[in-house]
Parts: structure tokens; C-alpha cells; sequence
């Protein structure tokens, strides 16, 4: 009895070809992937460096306040000594005194605005960095992924680009 003959290279052709096919659309969706993560680092470090940058120059600002307020209370110390000197307080040196004290909480006030602000600046900037890092780590992975051809890599570079998203949310809404 003659066997039937049955194509099986050509079976194996296509199932091979099949295999490849979806090798390559899976890592056309590591590589978008990949893009979408790269983006979102860009983006995130942009981020980073604005607050950076935002955040040095309020310390910058509250610096300069405290100076003006230091020269203030210098002000108002000689005053103090030659009104303690001349032994009758003068009017005007008196009212002089008076408007270096107001002026002296309005600096200070100014100053700690200024300070809170580069506070939080500062911690928006290290929020936004470290989704950057996330970001990066994902970016690497999910190249190993690709050059392994080994899809829990992916996976595991997905979960790291969640992690940076959070990070991003996190820095939006902290203060």
C-alpha cells in the first residue's frame, strides 16, 4: 500500500514564515514601544531641567531678599545707636524706625515665599528625574528584549515605563 504524500515542506515553509512574521510584528511593537518610552523621557527630562533650573533661581531671588533684609536691619541698628546716642528720640528717626520694621516683614515674607518656592521646585525636579530614570532603564531593557528575542524583557521594560508614567503623575501633582 502506497502512502498518501503529503506536502510537509511546504507546511513547514509557511509555519516558519508564520513564526517569523509574528517574531517581527512583535518586535515592531518593542520597537514603538521603545519610541513611546524615548518620547516620554525627553519629555520628562525637559521637565526636570525647567525645575531645575526654576528652583535655583527662587533660592537665587530668596538669597537676594535676605541680603536686602540683612541691609535693613543694618539700617535700623545704626539708627537704634544714634537715637540711643543723641538721648531724646527724634521724630523722624523714630518714624524711620517704624517703616525699616515693616519693610523688614515684608522681605522676610518675601523671602521664605521665594524659598518654599525653589522647595518645591527642587522636589518637582527630583520627581521628574526620577521617572527619567525609570524611563531609561525601560529603554534598555527593552533593547536586551529586542536583541534576545525574549519577550518577559519586554514585559519587564513595560512595567519600568509604567513606573516613569507614575513618576510623571506624581510630579504633576506634588507642590
Amino acid at each position: 500500500m502506497e502512502e498518501a504524500e503529503v506536502p510537509l515542506e511546504d507546511l513547514h515553509e509557511k509555519v516558519k514564515e508564520s513564526a517569523e512574521h509574528s517574531r517581527e510584528v512583535w518586535i515592531s511593537w518593542v520597537a514603538l514601544s521603545t519610541a513611546l518610552l524615548a518620547v516620554l523621557a525627553a519629555i520628562a527630562s525637559m521637565l526636570s531641567g525647567q525645575h531645575a533650573n526654576e528652583a535655583m533661581m527662587n533660592q537665587i531671588e530668596a538669597s537676594d531678599q535676605w541680603n536686602y533684609y540683612q541691609a535693613k536691619s543694618i539700617k535700623a541698628s545704626v539708627l537704634d545707636a544714634k537715637m540711643s546716642l543723641a538721648g531724646t528720640p527724634n521724630e523722624s528717626d523714630q518714624s524711620k524706625r517704624d517703616r525699616y520694621e515693616k519693610e523688614q516683614e515684608e522681605i522676610k515674607s518675601e523671602a521664605e515665599r521665594k524659598e518654599a518656592a525653589a522647595k518645591s521646585n527642587f522636589r518637582k525636579h527630583e520627581i521628574f528625574a526620577g521617572g527619567v530614570t525609570m524611563f531609561q532603564i525601560a529603554i534598555a531593557i527593552a533593547a536586551i528584549s529586542a536583541l534576545t528575542r525574549k519577550r518577559p524583557f519586554w514585559i519587564v521594560s513595560l512595567l519600568f515605563g509604567a513606573a516613569g508614567c507614575a513618576f510623571l503623575v506624581l510630579a504633576a501633582i506634588a507642590r
